[in-house]
């Protein structure tokens, strides 16, 4: 048997169907070359009968793309005279066409939609074929909802449309309601029971109502299908289609266990998959499989530990595999001094093992303030550690309230801790929260500062953005600046101060004064 697996993109016919997401004819036609350079086989570029402007679009794209070098250009009919004609004359300008024609089949389909015998269907479905046949040589018979036909009348359609030259029988799970095991089923009951199976290809196009398009789709492929029907990012009616990264990279990742290929170039899947995203609007779920933002990020620090010591530690494909350019470490909690190490150096600092666990605790802090933790907020903690005295400071900063307002007189009430473990608390009045967080270090320090310079800038963006506050004061004829960094800017200020305080206390340590230390109770 073939061990190729022909690739049936249906994104500009059945994806296109998912509510919100038509496209205008140029936007068709940019899809249709991404998808032509992404390698798939067959393009389902549209229903041609359903519109003047699907017309127009599948004749474009047949004309456009349909090289001899390019997929197979399939325009999608009923079983009627009308339709299929109409797709005949979309998809004339190609150099390979395909027509698709379908009719339901099942049970409730026969009674409710189409109100016909099973005798009416089976002659419907193989003049159909036959009509498709006076337009092109290629033509796919597609027993719409056949998940939920009976199996001895499937067989009985499909081996008909064979007969009446059918090359490709397509068996889609219309509503998504097989499982794989069942799905595998019935496949395998079609290349036991249809006596002409071996003159069409099987196809499958499943749908994702329960979520197992794509499983549905690998059970049928291991049962000999031969062609998968698939959308970009799994679009398409209600739930969506069996997703075309996936069930590629399940074949390529798998390949051992299913010796199956694709022509797709792999590397193709992920600019394919923005581009179909920004055209329809339909943006992909961050935990989306192969091409969503955290398929290939990692934030847990066991992982992030795993990843950097053996990348198959915790992923079983590369990024570079699929078009992205290389794994996310997302530096949150769950982040672990191994991957902020990492992080750091590919920023260009290089840290001892000290100054790590400082920054390490700083960013700690941070990450209970924020979601995630950005090259630039990791920049700021790490030049203001680096700043910092390597001593053991003189003050630490416990808390700080502060209240402002048109209605109050602003204050602020600060606790330091002093190196020999005893706590001072003082509550001022000032100006604004800054003024008065001022007046309260004084207060506890005893020292007397002159503000020069007092600047307050974002670091990133958002609402848990970072905020850099940087101070330069006066004390007798030393000057002193400082920065510091925080979610909340008050705390910013006040940690700025308490380094300056640091930077005295250390310079009177040095010249044998008195340290900083009789703080006014």
């Amino acid at each position: 048997m073939n061990d190729k697996v022909l690739v049936f993109d249906t994104t500009l016919r059945d994806g296109e169907q998912s509510p919100g997401c038509s496209m205008t004819t140029s936007e068709k036609l940019e899809v249709a070359r991404a998808l032509a350079e992404l390698g798939v086989d067959v393009i389902e570029a549209g229903f041609p009968i359903a519109s003047p402007g699907d017309f127009e679009a599948v004749r474009e794209i047949a004309s456009a793309v349909g090289t001899h070098e390019g997929p197979v250009i399939c325009g999608l009919a009923r079983c009627n005279d009308a339709d299929i004609d109409r797709a005949g004359e979309a998809i004339k300008p190609a150099a390979k066409s395909r027509i698709h024609v379908f009719l339901a089949t099942s049970a409730i389909h026969r009674q409710f939609k189409l109100k016909m015998a099973k005798e009416e269907i089976v002659r419907r479905a193989v003049d159909g074929v036959k009509r498709a046949k006076s337009h092109v040589q290629d033509v796919e018979f597609s027993p719409e909802d056949a998940g939920r036909t009976e199996l001895d009348f499937l067989t009985e359609v499909v081996e008909a449309a064979i007969d009446a030259g059918a090359t490709t029988v397509n068996i889609p799970d219309t509503v998504g309601y097989c499982i794989p095991e069942e799905y595998a089923g019935v496949i395998r009951h079609l290349r036991q029971h249809v006596k002409n199976i071996d003159k069409a290809v099987i196809s499958v196009h499943c749908h994702n109502d329960l979520g197992l398009a794509v499983a549905n789709s690998l059970a049928a492929v291991r049962e000999g299908a031969r062609q998968v029907e698939c959308t970009i990012n799994g679009i398409g009616e209600r739930a969506g289609n069996c997703s075309l990264e996936e069930i590629v990279m399940a074949l390529k990742t798998r390949q051992a266990l299913f010796g199956l290929t694709t022509n797709i170039n792999t590397r193709r899947i992920y600019p394919t998959s923005r581009l179909v995203s920004s055209v329809t609007g339909l943006h992909v779920q961050r935990n989306k499989a192969i091409v969503g933002k955290n398929a290939f990020a990692h934030e847990a620090g066991i992982h992030q530990d795993g990843y950097l010591k053996n990348r198959e530690t915790y992923e079983i494909m590369s990024p570079e595999d699929v078009g992205i350019s290389r794994t996310e470490l997302v530096l949150g909690k769950h982040s672990g001094r191994h991957a902020l190490r990492e992080r750091i150096a590919g920023l260009g600092y290089e840290l001892s093992d000290e100054q790590l666990n400082r920054v390490f605790e700083e960013f700690k802090r941070l990450c209970d303030l924020k979601k995630e933790v950005f090259d630039a907020d990791l920049e700021a903690i790490v030049t203001q550690r680096i700043s910092a005295s390597a001593e053991a400071p003189t003050w630490e900063l416990v808390s700080i309230v502060g209240t402002a307002g048109n209605v109050c007189k602003p204050s602020a009430s600060i606790t330091l801790r002093r190196a020999d473990g005893k706590e001072f608390k003082a509550s001022e009045f000032g100006g604004g929260p800054v003024d008065a967080m001022f007046h309260a270090l004084s207060k506890l320090t005893g020292v007397e500062l002159r503000v020069t310079d007092y600047q307050v800038h974002s670091v990133t963006v958002g609402n848990d953005a970072l905020g850099e506050v940087t101070v330069q004061v006066q004390q007798d004829d030393h000057s002193f600046r400082s920065r510091a960094v925080s979610t909340d800017i008050v705390t910013a200020t006040a940690e700025a101060f308490v380094n300056v305080l640091n930077r005295i206390a250390s310079i009177r340590a040095q010249r044998a004064e008195e340290p900083i230390g009789a703080a006014r109770s």
